[in-house]
């Protein structure tokens, strides 16, 4: 395992390809250190000894000691330890720690090189093997690229009249293949080692080109990241840790990027492009059973303290909605557990969450993430939209009178108060609240996908037989 100063060092020596603004820069860029800021705790806490047994794990190729969000699940244990990991990572965020996307990645690919194999007589177990060993190693950061740009929404990948909207190989050599297209919503993917490709759907026959998973470095040649920066404000002297956090999401154009043959781990298997593409969703799906219940506890705790800062903590309405927020947070949290403790072993050997538990629970997250934030809005009133900035609170002038008008309890002094308002006001009412919303509805699958993938799975018959059972109906 290597330390947050080591990653960072690794991480600014890459070749400059992220693009800002229009402007090419380089990743010392201090718009992207919010976001790096997140993935070094990843590699800060491990080093701790109280987190030693959740925060890292054996490595079932080496035997060593390697960081969890370089494991491949072996055990329902396993799958229940990254849940309460992601948890508490996020606790120490406040919001999405980032890394989880290169983690499930690498689980589905463990999964499913192995069956691509069995059917084709194909190697890729083999070399993704190797690049696991390597990626343990090195305990490397990767990012998920998935979503293609998609183009025409009613046209498929081979229909589309330009075919680089989904990405695709346009090149097959001896060493290794040539890829070219878009791949979209790439959180972490400019602070990341790796970026792992696979694909967004399932193909047809005519498709076999979009069927492509492969692991590229970040700064390969051809990659372009085209990336949105997004961070809580700064502060002058009223610091806060959530202050220091931020994200960064990447639209990443692979422009003939050339990928040698140990690296792919999928090209031209059409059939077995949607099942990789699913148990992806599926393994991050069950991810989000940790950090949605994480964000609903952060969105918890500003809703009760400023309920408490306002006085108002023991009315029946800010009763009921903070029994609602608990509602949701342990809710998804239960599904999460309830899916690793039902995994079921792959014939790889790798385990996989149960999809009825892991998309109901992702499901109940995006539909309640507005819910949350309006409550918290709701409690705190209008000031978090209005709150004055921190200058004027460091003001001379003016500090004082604006320590005097802050005041509510008596008993919490004028900064505590001014402290908490000002991170509701970063968490809901800025950029990064906005951003946080969209990704709690949309990341890792809308609801709707999430609704599909049940009605999918679910045995509907079965209830329907204990209805005509309880009625005697014998067809």
């Amino acid at each position: 395992m290597i330390t947050s100063q080591e990653y960072r060092e690794r991480i600014k020596a890459l070749r400059p390809n992220v693009y800002i603004d229009g402007e090419l820069v380089s990743r010392d860029d201090p718009r992207i250190e919010p976001g790096m800021n997140v993935i070094a705790l990843t590699y800060d806490l491990p080093q701790e000894k109280k987190y030693e047994d959740l925060f890292t794990a054996t490595s079932h190729l080496t035997g060593e000691k390697i960081n969890r969000f370089c494991h491949v699940h072996r055990s329902t244990d396993d799958l229940m330890k990254k849940q309460e990991m992601t948890r508490l990572y996020c606790h120490k965020s406040g919001g999405c720690i980032q890394r989880c996307m290169g983690i499930d990645a690498v689980n589905a690919l463990s999964v499913m090189t192995y069956e691509i194999d069995q059917v084709h007589q194909t190697e890729y177990h083999q070399r993704f093997l190797a690049y696991l060993e390597y990626f343990q190693e090195n305990d490397l950061c990767a990012n998920c690229a998935q979503t293609d740009v998609k183009g025409d929404r009613k046209k498929r990948p081979h229909q589309q009249v330009d075919p680089d909207l989904y990405l695709r190989v346009v090149e097959r050599r001896k060493d290794g293949i040539v890829v070219r297209g878009a791949k979209a919503h790439n959180t972490v993917a400019p602070y990341a080692d790796e970026i792992i490709v696979i694909p967004t759907r399932f193909l047809t026959e005519e498709e076999a080109d979009w069927a492509v998973a492969c692991a590229i470095p970040a700064d390969a040649e051809g990659v372009k990241l085209i990336c949105r920066p997004t961070a809580f404000r700064p502060r002058k002297l009223l610091d806060a840790p959530i202050a220091h956090f931020g994200d960064v999401e990447s639209l990443t154009i692979f422009d003939d990027v050339f990928v040698p043959w140990e690296r792919v781990f999928m090209c031209g298997e059409q059939e077995f492009g949607g099942p990789l593409a699913l148990l992806f969703a599926l393994y991050h799906r069950h991810s989000y059973t940790g950090c949605k219940p994480a964000t609903s506890d952060v969105l918890m705790g500003m809703a009760a303290l400023v309920a408490e800062y306002n006085g108002i903590e023991d009315e029946k309405h800010v009763q009921q909605k903070l029994a609602d927020m608990i509602s949701v947070a342990e809710l998804v949290y239960a599904a999460g557990i309830a899916a690793a403790v039902k995994g079921q072993q792959a014939p790889s050997g790798t385990y996989v969450p149960e999809v009825i538990y892991s998309n109901v629970g992702r499901r109940h997250a995006g539909e309640n993430i507005y819910h949350e934030f309006e409550i918290v809005a709701d409690l705190a009133g209008g000031l978090s939209a209005t709150l004055p900035l921190e200058g004027d609170f460091l003001s001379e002038e003016t500090g004082p009178l604006l320590a005097k008008y802050m005041m509510r309890n008596p008993n919490i002094s004028a900064e505590d108060q001014h402290r908490c308002f000002r991170m509701i006001s970063d968490v809901i009412c800025s950029s990064m609240g906005g951003v946080s919303q969209i990704a709690g509805l949309h990341g890792g699958g809308s609801p709707v996908m999430e609704t599909i993938t049940v009605l999918r799975n679910y045995n509907l018959e079965a209830k329907k037989r204990i209805a005509k059972d309880l009625a005697g109906i014998k067809s």
